[in-house]
């Protein structure tokens, strides 16, 4: 549930019987288990044991002249004293005389389950069936009887009824009919809890109250016995079964208050090398109705369906979808693939943005440049220039009419880089930055000649003035102007750095030169370049780190090296340092 696992026994038994297999320990472990704590840390007498000790009562009861009365539950271990008496009555004639009833409405129903589905019993009942031909739940020795005061009971019999709590029903009627006299048998096979007639009957006491009257007492002398047959682990079983399991967290339940603490104290004494580590058990024991908050941290299993898997990953490979999840299945689908695989469709909003640009497309892809590292030129004709940012955003610019209009698919990075775009361009023609990389010296003086206009607008200008020099950018036609600092050469030096620099220089050798310069700043003169060779190394003391400048692979000697781990977060921060937003 959730991606965590959950195990809850309910009342189970570790140990087989006549007729039930013994509960099976699954396969994976569970994050938690819920599990019984009925007899805490009691130990349970051998099955063999009990068997002989309950034929035995029931055969001196009989031939003292007395009659047993054994209260069960209708479903579970009904069925298995019965398997035990039928088949003891078989191996002792003397005893066929002696009459079995069976009296519970419910019970009977149930026999009706167990003799039908007769394939899902132990291996012992199947065997036996298969060799004989004869359902072993089709008792010989056993009759049913549904009403009580048809029962004729003054010769000794044997009665098994319900319900095992002796609250009231057909069993509590025939104790209060039997009780009085020495030579019958009470034989309690079940749980007892407390507060009921069966609880308190095992302390002997000399009277019991009448269910129809309870002012009414009733003389106690018949003998009592407890041989449980009931279907609950006892310590062992449940500490074995804990053992195999492994759970992380053990929550108690089913148990009375006493009981289930000393198993949590035993089960925690069992666990305490594991405390304070990764593998301790917690083991918790919450009163009835009170609310116990866990926390977990579960593995999320994703089914990758539909196109996404026709092919098996790489080690490494990045998988891209849609998530789903349907109640706690988590699948992993390309958006094409929903509508057949998960009933859900799909609506994509695009959206579209016009706004008022000046500036000239040089302008516009520098801005661009300074700001994203690259663009995609899809097209670039006369009037109309049109780019991609990062892959998701649509920039069309119209010279003539002055208007740029920005077109994205919705969501959320798209949108932020859409909203970036858009700043971007709104002001574009007017930053500080595009004023002065785009300004010109003149003179004021106008020129009309018309034709000489025309022309000198076709024609890259290139100025100069006696501390001011301006220079046009071949690839972007941008004008780039540069200062002459006082007391130059005028006819030897050469242009000092501009006042303003192009930074959106990403080449391969631009940017291999400032990782150098970074790892230069970082580790000094212990690192060393060859740029012909395509590698670098950096030597401290007796070990020396390589680097391949063709993927930036750092290698070793020693590969546990201190140093190499050392270069390889240096490099790594460096790379990202120095590459641009969008990569061509």
């Amino acid at each position: 549930m959730g991606g965590l696992k959950f195990l809850f026994t309910g009342d189970y038994s570790r140990e087989e019987d006549r007729h039930l297999s013994c509960a099976e320990v699954p396969p994976t472990r569970p994050d938690l288990l819920i599990t019984e704590s009925t007899f805490g840390t009691a130990t349970h007498v051998p099955r063999i044991e009990r068997e002989t000790s309950l034929t035995q009562v029931i055969h001196s009861t009989l031939h003292n002249g007395g009659k047993c009365l054994l209260p069960v539950f209708a479903l579970g271990r009904a069925q298995e004293i019965l398997l035990i008496l039928d088949e003891y009555w078989q191996e002792h004639s003397d005893l066929q005389n002696f009459p079995i009833f069976y009296a519970s409405d419910l019970a009977k129903k149930c026999m009706a389950v167990y003799q039908r589905y007769i394939n899902m019993m132990n291996d012992n009942i199947r065997k036996r069936f298969t060799e004989t031909n004869h359902n072993p739940f089709h008792f010989k020795y056993i009759k049913n009887i549904t009403n009580i005061e048809k029962l004729d009971d003054l010769n000794p019999c044997v009665i098994i009824a319900s319900p095992g709590m002796l609250q009231n029903g057909i069993s509590r009627k025939v104790l209060e009919r039997w009780s009085p006299d020495p030579k019958n048998s009470l034989i309690m096979t079940g749980y007892s809890v407390e507060g009921t007639m069966a609880k308190n009957i095992l302390t002997e006491p000399n009277e019991i109250p009448s269910i129809t009257d309870p002012d009414l007492m009733i003389p106690r002398r018949i003998n009592i016995e407890e041989i449980s047959f009931a279907a609950h682990v006892d310590y062992e079983q449940n500490s074995e079964f804990i053992e195999l399991v492994n759970p992380k967290t053990i929550i108690l339940v089913h148990g009375e208050s006493n009981p289930m603490g000393r198993l949590k104290s035993a089960l925690l004494s069992k666990y305490q090398k594991l405390k304070n580590t990764e593998e301790e058990v917690k083991v918790y024991n919450p009163r009835n109705g009170s609310k116990l908050s866990l926390e977990f941290k579960g593995i999320k299993v994703v089914k990758v369906m539909g196109q996404l898997a026709t092919a098996l990953p790489k080690d490494g490979e990045v998988v891209n979808g849609v998530l789903v999840q349907k109640n706690f299945d988590l699948n992993l689908l390309k958006v094409e693939d929903l509508r057949e695989f998960s009933g859900l469709t799909t609506t994509v909003v695009k959206q579209r943005q016009t706004l008022r640009c000046n500036a000239n497309k040089h302008l516009v892809n520098w801005q661009f440049t300074q700001m994203f590292g690259y663009v995609n030129v899809n097209v670039d004709v006369d009037q109309e220039y049109t780019f991609e940012v990062m892959g998701s955003v649509l920039i069309t610019l119209n010279e003539h009419d002055g208007l740029a209009s920005v077109e994205w698919q919705s969501g959320m990075v798209e949108d932020t880089i859409a909203d970036s775009s858009i700043a971007i361009l709104m002001s574009c023609d007017s930053s500080p930055a595009s004023v002065k990389i785009s300004s010109q010296q003149h003179d004021h003086h106008h020129n009309h000649n018309h034709n000489e206009a025309s022309k000198s607008e076709e024609t890259p200008v290139k100025e100069e003035s006696e501390d001011v020099k301006m220079e046009i950018d071949e690839e972007t036609n941008i004008a780039v102007k540069q200062e002459k600092l006082p007391n130059d050469d005028d006819s030897d030096s050469e242009p000092k750095t501009p006042v303003l620099e192009l930074h959106a220089d990403y080449r391969e050798t631009t940017r291999l030169q400032r990782v150098c310069e970074l790892l230069k700043v970082q580790f000094g003169d212990s690192f060393s370049s060859f740029p012909e060779e395509n590698r670098g190394s950096i030597k401290i003391g007796n070990t020396t780190v390589k680097i391949d400048y063709t993927d930036f692979k750092v290698s070793c000697a020693n590969p546990k090296a201190a140093l190499k781990g050392r270069v390889e977060g240096v490099l790594g921060r460096t790379l990202d340092l120095v590459a641009p937003l969008s990569h061509n």
